[in-house]
C-alpha cells in the first residue's frame, strides 16, 4: 500500500490459477520504474480442503489470499468478503481509491455499486475467445465442443456477465488432445502476460472502456454453463468415439468422466457392473483397431496397453489412463492386465 504517485490496482480471484496470475502482476509491480502498486487483493473466503478439513479449525485461506499475504501484501489488505455486495466491503474499497479492478477468477458477483469505483474500470481475464464461451466453464465446454482454436481474453467488466468490450484477446491453437486442467493455467498465464503489457495504455488513457473492442464485433456469444457430475456418464453406444474422447478432455479435473462396464469371468453369464473414473483416451478407427467396432457387439477389446470400446459412430475410442473404484489412477494395459480371464 500507499508508495506515492503509483496507480493504485486491487486485485481479485481465488482458485490456483488466479493465484499465478497475480503472482505475475505483483512481479511487474515490483519491476524498477513501475507505474503501479497491487493495493489490495480481494478473494472469496477460505473453505476446507480435502477429508475431514471442516472439523480441525479454520478452513485454510484461499490460493490468492494465500499468495498475496505470503508475496507481503498487508494481512489488513487482502480482503475476503463472502459477497461484493456487503456495504463495510465496497465502503473499503471506495476509501481506498483505486484507479483499476482486476479480476481471474474470483467467482463472486460483481454488482454496479462495486463496478462504480475503480476510476478506470475493471478488468476480467477469461479464458476464452470473447464473446464464444461466456460464464462459468469456458475451457470445459470449447473442449467438449472440440473447438480446433481457444484462447484468451482481457475484457472490461459491465454487469452482465462476460459481455464487455475487448482490451485483449489471444488466440491459442488445439491439437485435439489438451485437457481442461492442463490448458486453464497455460491461458491464465497468457491472460495475465497480455494484460500486464496492455496497462501502461491503460494507465496513460491511450486505451480505455471506450476504445475497447465491443464484442459483437467478434461474431455471435455463446454460453458456458457450469458442468456437473451428470454430465460426466459416457455412453459409448449413444455418441460416437470423437464426442467421447472430447468430453474426457473437457471434463478433466473436475468433474471427470466415468463409465460403467460389465465384467464376466470367461464362459459365465452373469456379470458385475464396475464403475471407472475415465482419464486418458484416444479415438481410433476400424483400420487401426483391425476390427469393426459395429461387429464387436458392445465387447471391450483388451490390449496389452489399452482397452478398446466401440462406440455407436461405428468408431473405437481407445482408454489409455482409467482410474477404478478405491484405487490410483493407472494405464488401461496395467488395468486390462489384471481382467486375465474376465470380459468386459
Amino acid at each position: 500500500a500507499g508508495s506515492g504517485d503509483k496507480k493504485k490496482l486491487v486485485f481479485l480471484g481465488t482458485p490456483e490459477v488466479a493465484a499465478s496470475a497475480l503472482e505475475a502482476i505483483l512481479d511487474a509491480a515490483e519491476a524498477p520504474n513501475a507505474a503501479f502498486e497491487v493495493h489490495a487483493v480481494v478473494s472469496q473466503p477460505g473453505r476446507p480442503r480435502g477429508r475431514g478439513r471442516s472439523k480441525s479449525g479454520p478452513p485454510p485461506p484461499s490460493p490468492v489470499a494465500e499468495a498475496a499475504m505470503r508475496r507481503g501484501i498487508p494481512e489488513d489488505m487482502v480482503l475476503c468478503p463472502v459477497k461484493a455486495n456487503e456495504p463495510d466491503f465496497l465502503q473499503r474499497l471506495r476509501d481506498m481509491e483505486p484507479d483499476l479492478m482486476v479480476t481471474a477468477a474470483y467467482g463472486n458477483f460483481l454488482p454496479q455499486k462495486f463496478l462504480d469505483i475503480p476510476r478506470l474500470g475493471t478488468l476480467n481475464i477469461h479464458p476464452s475467445l470473447l464473446p464464444q464461451f461466456r460464464g462459468a466453464a469456458p475451457v470445459q465446454r470449447c473442449l467438449e465442443r472440440g473447438d480446433a482454436v481457444t484462447g484468451v481474453s482481457v475484457a472490461y467488466t459491465v454487469l452482465k456477465m462476460d459481455a464487455g468490450p475487448v482490451l485483449r484477446r489471444v488466440e491459442h491453437e488445439l491439437n485435439g488432445d489438451e485437457k481442461h486442467d492442463e490448458l486453464l493455467p497455460e491461458l491464465f498465464a497468457t491472460g495475465a502476460k497480455a494484460l500486464i503489457e496492455a496497462l501502461p495504455r491503460v494507465w496513460d488513457g491511450t486505451e480505455s472502456f471506450d476504445t475497447a473492442t465491443p464484442q459483437a464485433e467478434y461474431g455471435d456469444a455463446c454460453e458456458a454453463p457450469k458442468t456437473s457430475p451428470e454430465e460426466a456418464r459416457m455412453d459409448f453406444m449413444g455418441q460416437n468415439a470423437r464426442t467421447l474422447h472430447n468430453k474426457v478432455r473437457g471434463f478433466a479435473g473436475w468433474p471427470g468422466t466415468k463409465a460403467k462396464f460389465e465384467v464376466r469371468k470367461d464362459g459365465g453369464d452373469e456379470g458385475t457392473v464396475v464403475e471407472v473414473k475415465i482419464i486418458t483416451t484416444k479415438v481410433v478407427t476400424d483400420s487401426e483397431a483391425g476390427k469393426e467396432a459395429k461387429a464387436a457387439n458392445g465387447a471391450v477389446e483388451l490390449t496389452k496397453n489399452s482397452m478398446r470400446v466401440p462406440c455407436g459412430g461405428g468408431d473405437w475410442l481407445e482408454v489409455l489412463e482409467l482410474q477404478p473404484p478405491g484405487k490410483k489412477a493407472m494405464k488401461a494395459g496395467d488395468y486390462a492386465n489384471g481382467m486375465k480371464g474376465s470380459t468386459l
